[in-house]
């Protein structure tokens, strides 16, 4: 069985201090496994959420990065939701996602932080998500020009993307947020 105490070498990347910070400590798991028995994407990770708790606080930070799971993970907070202990897991996966975009790490999905980025260019840039720029960013991250072009066509005569996005008040209060987080 696995000790509990948190290895020495946990705390030199600066991993948990910043998860304290962002509120979730992980140093409070007992491993009851409610976690991973709740997420609905679980059975596509490598690494369950309970694991990703555990190796934080073993300070494998450079093979969580590495990982699928981060990407995968949806953050649907039900991980978050079913912890006794009240860990926020998800917001774990979020430090962990940023941690690897920063440190530019080679994702084992890599079309999924493209996405991931062209994700959250399109919230900073508009204040909400505009389908078309983030998608036509996301094509140029990934260079799949064509690869799904015909059900591009469809929506857009459908109606279903709008060429423009939609002006929302607040804009500016957005890209702040994003400022802080830099």
């Amino acid at each position: 069985m696995e000790s509990s105490a948190i290895h020495p070498s946990a705390g030199r990347s600066g991993l948990l201090q910043e998860l304290r910070e962002a509120g979730a400590d992980v140093t409070a798991c007992y491993q009851c496994g409610r976690c991973s028995a709740g997420c609905p994407l679980a059975e596509f990770f490598d690494f369950k959420p309970m694991q990703v708790v555990r190796m934080c606080c073993y300070g494998r930070e450079e093979e969580l990065l590495g990982s699928r799971s981060i990407w995968i993970c949806a953050s649907c907070e039900t991980c978050t939701t079913r912890c006794p202990n009240g860990i926020d897991i998800a917001r774990v996966m979020d430090v962990l996602r940023s941690r690897a975009l920063q440190g530019r790490m080679k994702a084992a999905e890599p079309r999924v932080p493209a996405f991931h980025r062209a994700f959250l260019n399109s919230i900073r840039l508009n204040g909400r998500v505009h389908e078309l720029g983030m998608i036509a960013e996301f094509k140029l991250r990934t260079r799949d020009f064509f690869g799904d072009a015909g059900l591009g066509l469809q929506m857009l005569r459908r109606g279903k993307l709008a060429f423009l996005p939609d002006r929302i008040r607040g804009t500016k209060e957005v890209r702040k947020l994003f400022q802080k987080r830099k």
